[in-house]
Order: C-alpha cells, then structure tokens, then sequence
C-alpha cells in the first residue's frame, strides 16, 4: 500500500513480485556497499612489493562499486521500496562479512575473490524472480552486476597464481 503523498506504482509488475525482488536487490545493495568498504579498507591499508598495483587496483575497484551501489538503490526506488542505507541494514543484509585488523595483500586479495562471488552468487540468486516477473531493467542490472564481478574476480585469482 502506498504511503500517504506516495502514488503508487503501475508498471506492469505485481505488488508482490515487487516487493520480492525489492528485497533480493537489497541483499544485493548489502553485498555490493560492504564490498565497497573492505575494498575502500584495503585501499587505504595495503602494503608490501605490490603496494602500488594493488593500491590503484583497489581504487579502481571500489569507484566502480560506489556507482554500482547508487544504480542498485535507484533499481530498488524505481520499484516503489525504500533502499537500505545504513550499516546496521547492511549488516544484517549482507552475506559477507567485514574485516577485522589488517591482513597482508595476499589475504587481502583471496578475500576479495570470496567477496565478489558471493555478490556474484548474490545477483543469480534474484534472477529467477525478475525472469518470471518479466523484468527485463532488474535482469540487466543483474547481468552487468555479475559481468563486471566475474571479470574482478578473475583478475583478482590471476594475481595468485
């Protein structure tokens, strides 16, 4: 039900199917802002021989998570749901964990392998509610999500080979 000064939305998805999706694209939003921030920490705290790859490969990195993050939550407004936005949410939305202390570049890079695919697994797991829905923007947000996430994670295991 739409709050009051709130118009509802028509756009050809149920009410139901909405709000489902709305949900699993904010475990998404979780995954991709916590992402964002253990890849921000890296950043900041990487030392070692491949200081500088990693530093500007970080960097990289986490600019494109922060755009990748406002895309999400626009997908989830455009739906008629509020975005999280805060870290509690986030906190009990996500399914990676933050980082506690500093570990060394190498552990840094293995954990950030872990953190794309689980955004990875993350975005598949919501296809099958916008596939039936017939909501072709979620699925192509989806789509460049676990595009842009499988080639990070790629380039990331190729750096401990």
């Amino acid at each position: 039900m739409a709050k009051k000064n709130e118009m509802s939305v028509n756009i050809g998805i149920s009410d139901k199917d909405r709000k489902k999706i709305a949900e699993g694209l904010s475990k998404l939003l979780a995954d991709t802002y916590t992402l964002y921030l253990k890849t921000h920490n890296f950043h900041w705290n990487v030392t070692g021989p491949m200081f500088n790859t990693l530093h500007l490969m970080f960097e990289t990195q986490y600019t494109e998570l922060a755009l990748a993050v406002d895309s999400i939550a626009e997908r989830i407004r455009a739906l008629g749901y509020p975005a999280p936005g805060t870290y509690k949410e986030y906190a009990r939305l996500s399914s990676i964990q933050e980082e506690d202390g500093v570990p060394e570049a190498t552990e840094m890079i293995r954990k950030l392998v872990e953190g794309q695919e689980s955004v990875i697994r993350t975005a598949r797991s919501i296809f099958p509610l916008v596939d039936a829905a017939s909501d072709e923007p979620s699925a192509d947000l989806l789509t460049q999500r676990m595009q842009t996430h499988e080639k990070t994670a790629w380039m990331l295991r190729s750096m401990l080979a």
